[in-house]
């Protein structure tokens, strides 16, 4: 399983993903969920995985050969040169029908799932940032006002903090702060989400990467950011009123 976080706010994206595939009790593995594209000074994307590693990995493939198409033949559309985000998520969504439609069945035979799902997190010139979830039908939907993230995978752990903390409002800084922290809980609670995470963070108007990173399990800054909450909140429960007399 997994657990990827996406965020929209005012003053950009972030997203969050772990790195563990679990194919039974014994067979775990280490596999980037985390894709990053970009053309400088007009778009800046990234993709989140959730899902059967084999639909997910055929979707970044049909993605990746039209990329390099293209450089030989710029007819061809990709998530790099075509008009929209809007398009981008249509783009990505066609892959998965394209990828469900190839395996699915024979998957489902074998006694598999062959669900996924991948958000895409971006903006290029001349647009907004944007947001979308994608199923394994192909169809979409896209963060709004009311809504402002997703999560995909192991995601009712770090759900609560991000209800109560982001808005569209949130500074990008608190925004990291709180999906390390929706990821923080993941991991205490869920076996089958592990590190290391990839983090990637993308400004509004920058059409570029303010952070594009890996955290690894020695990380000082994670090891803070958990440890600081961890104590937060045990003190805030030791501050409450005690409800038996």
């Amino acid at each position: 399983m997994t657990y990827c976080v996406a965020v929209r706010v005012d003053q950009g994206l972030v997203m969050l993903s772990d790195t563990r595939t679990n194919a039974g009790m014994d067979n775990i593995a280490r596999f980037r969920k985390s894709f990053t594209y970009h053309v400088p000074g007009e778009r800046a994307i990234t993709l989140l995985c959730s899902g059967n590693l084999s639909i997910t990995q055929g979707v970044k493939a049909v993605l990746s050969k039209a990329i390099k198409e293209s450089q030989l033949n710029p007819d061809i559309e990709t998530i790099c040169n075509c008009d929209t985000m809007h398009r981008v998520a249509q783009i990505v969504g066609e892959a998965m029908q394209k990828m469900q439609h190839r395996y699915r069945e024979n998957i489902e035979m074998g006694g598999s799932g062959s669900g996924a799902s991948i958000m895409v997190a971006g903006q290029r010139k001349g647009g907004k940032p944007r947001l979308y979830l994608i199923y394994s039908a192909g169809n979409f939907i896209e963060a709004t006002e009311d809504t402002p993230f997703f999560q995909i995978g192991e995601h009712k752990y770090g759900k609560p903090i991000l209800d109560r903390i982001i808005t569209r409002e949130t500074s990008l800084e608190d925004a990291a702060k709180a999906v390390l922290l929706s990821m923080d809980s993941t991991l205490r609670s869920n076996l089958s989400v592990g590190m290391p995470l990839d983090l990637t963070v993308i400004p509004t108007d920058a059409y570029d990467f303010r952070v594009r990173t890996r955290i690894e399990t020695d990380n000082e800054e994670f090891a803070l950011i958990s440890q600081g909450w961890s104590a937060a909140l045990r003190k805030s429960f030791e501050d409450l009123p005690n409800v038996l007399d």
